[in-house]
């Protein structure tokens, strides 16, 4: 009997020596070097070769779910010879046909749909119904497409100088230099798979918030911490921008600061506007998606998360810790997202957010209403023939409560990335439409009539 337990003994131990012998093998090669990756290998599925697992995960950006306040389902479309797609996301502007009238007179109040993944970033640029409504540049590629060979193949090798004659292209004459969404190449060196920033714009961008932090000459790529560019090479994209000059050169407005009213007095002294409203004259701004200007105002970014954490977190395969490249909301993936910081039930942590949700986009119909009856207001005192001096205030107003709020609504994570931040935007927003009302009586402009309002867009949609 004490042979046979201790032959039992034996093999168990055996077994466990073993298996940690191929965890240890496992671990010690993380991928199998299939095929030689270049500084000019664009093709995603070239890199799959070599990195099975994170390109398969990076395939199924191609899903369409939706959350309570964003995400997006699939909506079946007709394709005709100018837009091949079968399939679209869900219109804004028929969730909310306010957002028309905030953006008159704008390519936006055409066509403006829910986002869809990364593996659409490029065909829902290509073939958006704004395209035909004005001609936008080829400065649109540098967050649409993987563009880092095209940069220097038009350069000449000077990543710099090919971003800068992409900018003054037509879009679609820049688009044919382009064959990707955002892809691999984008975000890693291959040589050493390490985290890079290549896009110019967040390049220049992050310099100058540096230096306004007293860090002169700051270079992402050799300065920042390797979980600083778990973050940064998302910023690279998901940020605020304008298009500076004739040449339509693409300007992270960060001189002054990131948050949305230091953004908003940063184009305030450039003198710079994206259209004329159709209805009040205001020159006007239309914010993008400032995803990351927002989170760094938040807890998580306070507390040294990273975007990479929550919205592209670690998973395990065998022995190896791996990035998961389908890059979604964390509430789709609480598990893995949530529960690693924070030790309570999925409905618990879904609760959470969705409450900090709620509360965010209420205000944002507050603040959404109040910019409608400024923008009401402004429309019947034109009408009846108010004076330029009589509009003035109220346009101004009008810029400011509109761009605030905008901030707000093209920020995708509903105020969850910096709740406190988006609150306080939102009643500041309220606040400079209510002062614009005030200024129409106050300068004596005709008397409009009472706006009859639509009725604010229910809380279970975004």
């Amino acid at each position: 009997m004490t042979a046979a337990l201790a032959a039992l003994f034996a093999v168990g131990v055996t077994a466990l020596l073993v298996n940690i012998f191929q965890r240890q093998q496992e671990a010690r090669d993380p991928f199998f070097r299939v095929v030689e990756l270049t500084d000019e290998t664009v093709d995603p599925a070239v890199w799959g070769k070599n990195f099975p697992s994170q390109y398969d995960s990076y395939r199924r950006t191609v899903d369409q779910q939706r959350t309570r306040f964003g995400g997006s389902e699939a909506v079946p479309r007709t394709p005709t010879a100018a837009d091949p797609r079968s399939v679209v996301s869900q219109s804004r502007l028929e969730e909310d046909p306010r957002l028309k009238t905030m953006w008159a007179g704008y390519a936006f109040a055409t066509d403006f749909r829910e986002e869809r993944g990364h593996a659409y970033m490029l065909d829902d640029q290509t073939y958006t119904e704004r395209q035909q409504v004005v001609k936008q540049p080829g400065t649109c590629i540098h967050c649409h497409g993987s563009v880092y060979v095209p940069y220097k193949k038009l350069g000449g090798g000077d990543l710099i100088k090919g971003f800068e004659a992409m900018n003054k292209m037509p879009f679609g004459e820049a688009r044919k230099l382009v064959e990707h969404p955002v892809a691999c190449i984008d975000c890693h060196d291959p040589s050493t798979m390490q985290l890079r920033v290549t896009r110019p714009g967040f390049l220049e961008g992050i310099k100058l918030v540096k230096a306004k932090a007293g860090i002169e000459n700051y270079d992402v790529n050799t300065m920042a911490t390797r979980q600083e560019m778990r973050t940064y090479v998302c910023g690279q994209c998901h940020v605020e921008y304008y298009f500076k000059g004739p040449e339509k050169r693409l300007t992270y407005p960060w001189r002054d600061g990131i948050k949305g009213d230091e953004i908003l007095a940063y184009y305030d002294k450039e003198g710079f506007s994206d259209w004329t409203h159709a209805e009040t004259g205001a020159k006007t701004l239309k914010a993008q998606h400032p995803e990351f200007e927002m989170y760094s105002q938040g807890i998580h970014a306070r507390s040294g998360v990273a975007c990479a954490d929550c919205h592209m977190p670690y998973q395990r395969e065998g022995a190896l810790k791996v990035t998961d490249h389908h890059v979604r909301s964390p509430l789709l993936n609480v598990n893995r997202a949530c529960q690693t910081c924070h030790k309570w039930s999925e409905a618990e942590l879904t609760a959470r957010a969705q409450i900090i949700q709620e509360r965010v986009f209420g205000l944002r119909n507050r603040a959404m209403d109040a910019l409608m009856a400024l923008i009401a207001d402004t429309k019947a005192a034109r009408e009846k023939g108010a004076s330029e001096a009589q509009l003035d205030e109220p346009r101004r107003q009008q810029r400011a409560a509109q761009f605030l709020l905008d901030f707000v609504e093209a920020e995708n994570s509903v105020g969850f990335h910096a709740p406190a931040e988006a609150e306080r935007l939102l009643a500041v927003s309220i606040d400079l439409a209510r002062q614009g009302q005030i200024a129409l009586l106050r300068a004596g402009a005709p008397a409009p009539p009472v706006s009859k309002m639509p009725p604010a867009v229910v809380a279970s949609s975004k």
